[in-house]
């Protein structure tokens, strides 16, 4: 997927202050909001392009129940009555997102809308990103079964530098464990139900738990009327009693957190750091391993032979070794970690293009990165060779495809990365692996490469899976493109279409269709500081690794 970090406030401001002289026919600029015609024809454009190009989940589609062209048709009055930047931009994000794909943004570019605040947006091409600030708690869903959707609970607070003097003058801070009633005024239920809108997902599941991080967030992701200079929690603890408390919004290195509800497993010391994982070793010499996974991202192929290499040489590679991904980014590459991780052929995930105007530009981008020896997806490699199995792939089956009128291409194994495009799929473990029993504790935080690594484990029988299943956001390539008020070239902002699909190794579409656990365990209030001792101890007893 296309990176486009975010601007600093200042720059973005200086940036998207950038004139626009004249529409293509010649005549003076629309402005950045258009007239309700040009919004209209916008409109229609957008949703043209997406019947065209998008790879939409049937799937999902039933899961959610509901028409994705359908609910993006039912917004065109918002966009058309559209008068400022904010009402716009706002109106063009609930239009992106009524697809209901975490991976599908909105993004500002030069000379287009300009919202009042755009912190945390995403800006085409922009600098490194300034992470908006935020209130010193983490809020949680709780996912107690029978749980409503807007069940919420406080999962940590913390610490922060500059605090007063006194006790007396500090803000007060909600406890561990707390209900949410209300944000910002608003009854949590109505919160939850207005802000949905303004948040990209895939499962109800991962709504909410994004749902949960951007509510304590100073981001402009959600619309002046959801936000204020603080954020404003009323809540009610397990004795029933009700406060309210008014949380500043603060910088995130000021603040100083107790990790509850993050991954913690006491009798564990740290072995092995790197930027893809942290290795524990139990302290007693138990014969296990935990890796705590953060990604699918540049380094981890050296990583994960550094890990071989690390545990080959100490007698580690025949214990049994437990992969908690509740806090993993996605990437690429998983297989390649899969082939070295555990001991068992599987087959991969697979992957198709959607046949549209767009798949010759598509093709012709990576003819460029094939030719500059850069395929890659954000910086991350998208294959372990130098891409000539894709390239083979796209001239030849794609093309073909887009001669015939299809309306997808073929499915091969994910973007060729590890094997031909004519393989069944089936990888063998590497020469050297870890050899002992292999399990999984996972959650909803992440997604993307991740659904892919936890279906081949679950579609494959590799190993058992506890906690709850990931994001449930997974496809192969997204196209961006940036809009103008048609006939004009007035700029407006970049839109995304998701233009195809990641198959499981199952045979099922992975978008909106996360892989199953072995062992169902829902984050709640009431075992939030000992949810991943629980989770350790359930995956080891279903690995028969035991703890004794």
């Amino acid at each position: 997927m296309k990176q486009h970090p975010a601007l600093s406030r200042t720059a973005l401001a200086a940036l998207l202050a950038i004139p626009v002289a004249a529409c293509a026919d010649g005549h003076d600029s629309p402005g950045s909001t258009g007239t309700p015609e040009l919004r209209g024809a916008l409109f229609d454009t957008i949703i043209a392009r997406t019947e065209r190009r998008e790879a939409f989940s049937p799937v999902k589609n039933e899961r959610l129940g509901f028409d994705p062209l359908a609910a993006m048709t039912a917004l065109r009055g918002e966009v058309v009555d559209a008068g400022t930047d904010d009402e716009l931009y706002y109106a063009l994000a609930r239009l992106s997102h009524a697809r209901r794909d975490r991976h599908l943004d909105l993004i500002l570019v030069p000379g287009g809308l300009a919202p009042s605040d755009s912190t945390g947006l995403e800006v085409a091409d922009g600098p490194g990103p300034d992470p908006p600030a935020r209130a010193p708690a983490k809020i949680f869903p709780d996912y107690s079964d029978g749980a409503a959707d807007a069940d919420y609970f406080v999962g940590d607070v913390a610490a922060f530098a500059g605090e007063a003097g006194t006790a007396e003058d500090r803000p007060a801070l909600p406890s561990v464990g707390d209900r949410i009633v209300s944000v910002n005024g608003m009854p949590v239920a109505a919160w939850h139900d207005s802000a949905a809108a303004f948040i990209q997902h895939s499962t109800r599941a991962g709504l909410r738990w994004k749902l949960a991080e951007a509510m304590t967030l100073a981001t402009a992701a959600f619309p002046p009327h959801l936000r204020g200079d603080q954020l404003t929690l009323g809540v009610r603890s397990a004795a029933g009693n009700q406060a309210t408390y008014r949380l500043p919004f603060l910088a995130s290195g000021d603040l100083f957190w107790h990790g509850t509800g993050e991954p913690s497993y006491p009798g564990l010391a740290l072995a092995l750091t790197t930027d893809t994982y942290d290795l524990l070793v139990p302290e007693d010499g138990r014969p296990f391993l935990v890796l705590i996974w953060r990604g699918f991202r540049e380094s981890m192929v050296a990583d994960v032979n550094g890990l071989i290499a690390y545990a080959q040489a100490r007698g580690l590679l025949d214990h049994a070794l437990v992969m908690d991904v509740t806090r993993s980014r996605g990437g690429s590459l998983g297989a390649y970690a899969m082939q070295r991780l555990q001991s068992r052929p599987f087959r991969t995930t697979f992957g198709n293009l959607r046949i549209s105007d767009v798949t010759l530009p598509f093709v012709e981008d990576k003819r460029r990165d094939f030719a500059a020896r850069d395929i890659n997806d954000g910086g991350v490699p998208e294959t372990i060779d130098d891409g000539t199995w894709l390239m083979e792939w796209l001239e030849d089956d794609v093309l073909g495809a887009l001669e015939r009128g299809d309306a997808y291409s073929n499915n091969v194994p994910f973007k060729l990365a590890h094997a031909p495009r004519d393989s069944d799929g089936i990888l063998e473990p590497a020469a050297v692996h870890f050899r002992g029993a292999f399990g999984v504790i996972s959650g909803p935080h992440g997604g993307s490469h991740l659904d892919q690594f936890v279906s081949i484990v679950v579609d494959n029988g590799l190993g058992p899976v506890v906690g709850m299943p990931p994001g449930g956001y997974s496809n192969t390539w997204e196209w961006d493109e940036a809009l103008t008020f048609p006939g004009t070239g007035q700029p407006v902002v970049e839109f995304m279409w998701n233009i195809g699909h990641t198959i499981r190794p199952n045979g099922e579409i992975a978008e909106g269709n996360p892989a199953n656990v072995d062992a169902w365990m829902p984050l709640t209030p009431d075992n939030v500081t000992t949810y991943y001792e629980e989770m350790l101890t359930r995956v080891l007893e279903l690995m028969g690794a035991g703890r004794g």
